[in-house]
C-alpha cells in the first residue's frame, strides 16, 4: 500500500514546487514594478519593497535547487527513463550542496563568502544547464537515452530555463551600484533612469523564464509525445 503511494507523492512534490517556483517569482515581480513606483512611494518604502522582494526570491531559487534532484526521482520512480539509482542519489548530493550555496550566501550577503558562494552556483547552473540541453536535443534526434518524447522536451526546456534564469542574474547585475547611487544621491533622472532600464532588461527573461515553467509543466501533466 505504502509502495503504491511513494510515485503519485513525488509527482505532488513535483507540482508543488513548480507552484512555488512560479507562484513566488510572480510575488518577486510584482514587487519589483512596485519598486519602479518613484513617484508613489517614497524611497524608504521603496528600499522595503526590495528587501521584501529579495527575501521571497529565495523561495523560486530554493525550488530551482530542488527541482533538479527531484525530477530525476519522478523519472526513475516512474520508470519514464532507465537511469541508474546512483546518478539519482548524485542528483541529490548536488542539489543538496546548491541549496546550501544559496542559502549560505544569504546569510552571509554583501561577504566574501557570499561572493565565492555565488561563482561556485554559477558554474553549477551553467553546467546543469549544457547538460540538460545536450540530453534534451540528443534524445529528441536518437531517441536515446531519453525514449519519451515529451521526457526529452521537457528536458531541453529544463536547459533552456536554466540558460533564462541565469540570464535573470546576470541582467540584474548593475543594479546593485545603481542602487547604491540612488542611495547616496537621491531620487533623480540621473539615478531612477539606468536602474528603471536594468529593471526593463531583466523582465524580458523573466517573462521569457515563466513561458518556459509553463510549456515545461504542461509537457509534464499531458504528456503529448510517446
Amino acid at each position: 500500500m505504502m509502495g503504491d503511494l511513494i510515485y503519485p507523492s513525488l509527482v505532488y512534490a513535483h507540482l508543488l514546487l513548480f507552484v512555488l517556483w512560479l507562484g513566488a517569482d510572480v510575488g518577486v515581480f510584482l514587487l519589483g514594478q512596485h519598486f519602479r513606483r518613484r513617484h508613489e512611494y517614497t524611497l524608504d518604502q521603496r528600499l522595503a519593497l526590495l528587501k521584501l522582494l529579495v527575501l521571497v526570491d529565495m523561495t523560486p531559487r530554493t525550488a530551482w535547487a530542488l527541482m533538479v534532484p527531484l525530477s530525476l526521482t519522478v523519472s526513475y520512480a516512474g520508470g519514464w527513463w532507465d537511469l541508474p539509482l546512483a546518478i539519482v542519489g548524485f542528483g541529490w548530493l548536488i542539489g543538496g550542496f546548491w541549496l546550501w550555496l544559496v542559502w549560505d550566501a544569504h546569510w552571509h550577503d554583501q561577504t566574501p563568502r557570499a561572493a565565492r558562494n555565488r561563482r561556485i552556483e554559477g558554474w553549477i547552473r551553467w553546467i546543469l544547464a549544457a547538460g540538460y540541453l545536450v540530453l534534451g536535443a540528443e534524445s529528441l534526434l536518437t531517441g536515446h537515452p531519453i525514449t519519451a518524447g515529451w521526457l526529452a522536451w521537457k528536458a531541453l526546456l529544463f536547459g533552456l530555463i536554466f540558460v533564462a534564469a541565469i540570464m535573470i542574474d546576470f541582467s540584474f547585475k548593475p543594479v546593485g551600484p545603481q542602487l547604491m547611487k540612488l542611495i547616496g544621491e537621491g531620487s533623480s533622472d540621473a539615478t531612477e533612469v539606468p536602474l528603471r532600464t536594468t529593471m526593463d532588461k531583466t523582465r524580458r527573461w523573466v517573462m521569457l523564464t515563466y513561458v518556459l515553467l509553463v510549456a515545461t509543466s504542461w509537457l509534464g501533466v499531458v504528456k503529448p509525445f510517446a
